[in-house]
């Protein structure tokens, strides 16, 4: 698949166009009074599909799903499917509790999304048995393509090779984002699901390349919040097969994709949203402003990709 096959109307998409390219983990823009700001989130919806990226993720842990209400959480997705053109909407909606994440996942259809991006339960931390049910109870009662996530750092369990490799055969179940940032792992997970119609998507920034490489279809990003074109160009040139042309770009990025994980996500990505003038960085508590300690590389190293951004 190549970006000129994309889809021109939601309708019309196939599991592959859900899970091939890049597809920004979209943050929520709070205003001073810790408030949704809905045109805030609209503009980035425009900004980011004029970008060229491939499809939209609101309300995943970028998005602070953790600290908004159900409701706030079915607003988002509505505010991004209607201000969208084309683009898939693939929304947030797992839950360490499977009444709520098929609660959410039902309202997010609701509401518009196109497909579903579901954390693994956390906290709680199931047994390979309770994960594999949680995923297929979810997908049982919500009839929409549904993409499993698996980053451990956030719920202290991985999903297992042998769990995923079974979910694949859910014709609901389309893909997993990868973000154990085991190469290993991931490699066998592309390897064990190769026969199904299913795709894995590097949820790392850093680890796309690699995951290209071995078979994934793109990357579900932080950093193309901040640099869509770049990230685009790079993930597309890697799966085209241009990769001498994939790495100079993931090169020249691998300062920003370090810089944003410096403190817990989304931090960095939000400081490096307003320092390129796209809104505010507030967050909602437990979430803090990034530290002074940090906002001085991080503004040097989005003003070095300015002076190196190629003229349209």
């Amino acid at each position: 698949m190549t970006q000129s096959t994309k889809p021109t109307h939601t309708t019309d998409m196939t599991p592959d166009d859900l899970t091939t390219g890049v597809y920004p983990a979209m943050t929520t823009p709070f205003d001073d009074d810790g408030r949704i700001d809905h045109d805030q989130l609209a503009a980035d919806v425009r900004r980011l599909e004029d970008a060229g990226v491939d499809g939209l993720v609101p309300v995943g842990s970028t998005g602070e799903s953790a600290t908004v209400t159900h409701d706030e959480h079915i607003e988002v997705v509505e505010t991004v499917v209607e201000a969208r053109d084309s683009v898939p909407v693939i929304a947030g909606s797992g839950s360490n509790s499977t009444h709520e994440a098929v609660s959410l996942s039902r309202r997010s259809a609701e509401a518009g999304a196109d497909a579903l991006l579901l954390i693994s339960p956390y906290y709680n931390k199931p047994e390979p048995e309770g994960m594999e049910a949680h995923y297929r109870r979810v997908a049982d009662e919500v009839d929409i393509p549904q993409i499993i996530y698996n980053v451990p750092s956030r719920t202290g369990r991985n999903i297992a090779v042998e769990t995923a490799a079974n979910l694949a055969a859910h014709e609901n179940i389309v893909g997993y984002k990868a973000a154990s940032g085991d190469p290993n792992r991931i490699s066998e997970v592309v390897e064990r699901t190769a026969d199904e119609q299913f795709s894995v998507l590097s949820g790392d920034d850093g680890m796309t390349l690699p995951v290209i490489a071995a078979g994934g279809t793109g990357v579900i990003s932080v950093a193309a919040n901040v640099e869509p074109e770049r990230v685009s160009r790079m993930t597309w040139a890697a799966l085209e097969g241009r990769f001498e042309e994939a790495r100079a770009i993931h090169q020249e990025l691998g300062p920003l994709f370090r810089a944003l994980f410096v403190e817990t996500n989304p931090i960095p990505v939000k400081e490096a949203m307003e320092i390129r003038g796209y809104g505010p960085a507030d967050l909602r508590l437990p979430m803090t402003r990034l530290s002074d300690e940090h906002r001085p590389e991080l503004e040097a190293i989005l003003a070095e990709l300015e002076e190196g951004a190629p003229t349209a």
